[in-house]
């Protein structure tokens, strides 16, 4: 019972903010295209700098989970191929989704009300390895070809690099100056979870056959993939925890923008990003229980 009230605190601040979005985009018509907007270009490479600044970085232990997430956004590309083949669905349909995990709009909260803040940094890494991968082997997925410009178009991008910049050169940046950006980066967590509420209510269960496939298969490839790295990756308790909850993650929001731009049958894309999401009631449970009740340990 207190395992399950343990998880119930951690999740409940996360969903009742989705569900406000949620009810509040039911109630009035609601456009977040600007909202949006600013969270990519401000909020988020705000709370990136802010985050990475004022912590600690050990680059080895960064390196071995960032791997672990790209592996975890691989393997999974690999195991959904021939279910994608012998299902006779488009892999520039099914892929993405299952390889691209929500590691911004629902991972980082998580991550945050489970281990505190000082998990922030090693959150934010696999944020950052998804984004980069999705904008770079994701978008050649779609389109076919590769384009550097979508990686320089980034602004986590160059908020990252500055952010750990300042941490491994020892600078200490005046408060005067943190804290505005602080401010701003506060403002990147609860309009994510505010923005995937929104973005629930355009569910189409038209194609429900195929999102309730990805719904499932987009945590199986994970986990499966996460049980064959455990003994293998060199983390902490806390980051193993971490990795697990990213493999578990349901298909990423923004699986469904880039369908929509390069016309890669978006209505079925959008039933497998929302149905997973919805999903994820089942899956993050599971994935907490795991991390709180000490089932996880350090490779040896």
């Amino acid at each position: 019972m207190a395992l399950f009230f343990q998880i119930f605190t951690i999740l409940f601040p996360v969903f009742i903010i989705v569900a406000t979005g949620y009810v509040y985009a039911r109630w009035r018509n609601t456009d977040m295209e600007t909202a949006n907007r600013l969270n990519m270009e401000i909020f988020i490479p705000a709370l990136l700098f802010s985050v990475m600044a004022k912590q600690q970085i050990t680059l080895e232990n960064a390196g071995a989970l960032a791997l672990g997430g790209a592996l975890v956004m691989l393997g999974s590309t690999l195991l959904s191929w021939p279910v994608a083949r012998s299902l006779g669905i488009s892999v520039q349909t099914l892929l993405p989704p299952m390889m691209f995990k929500n590691s911004g709009n629902m991972g980082i909260p998580i991550a945050l009300f489970t281990f505190g803040e000082s998990i922030l940094p090693a959150a934010i890494v696999l944020f950052i390895v998804s984004n980069l991968v999705h904008f770079s082997v994701g978008t050649t997925i779609l389109s076919q070809q590769f384009n550097w410009r979508t990686l320089y178009s980034l602004p986590i991008l160059p908020a990252s690099v500055l952010g750990i910049l300042f941490s491994i050169s020892g600078i200490n940046s005046p408060d005067w100056l943190l804290a505005p950006v602080d401010m701003l980066g506060q403002i990147a967590i609860p309009l994510m979870l505010f923005a995937l509420g929104v973005r629930l209510t355009e569910i189409d269960f038209t194609h429900w056959k195929i999102g309730l496939l990805g719904a499932v298969l987009s945590p199986f490839t994970g986990g499966l993939v996460f049980l064959i790295l455990y003994p293998w990756l060199p983390l902490s308790v806390e980051q193993m925890g971490l990795l697990l909850m990213f493999a578990l993650l349901p298909p990423a929001i923004v699986n469904y923008i880039l369908a929509e731009q390069y016309q890669q049958e978006p209505h079925k894309v959008a039933s497998i990003v929302m149905l997973g999401n919805l999903f994820s009631l089942l899956s993050m449970p599971l994935a907490l229980s795991l991390v709180l009740s000490g089932g996880l340990s350090p490779a040896a």
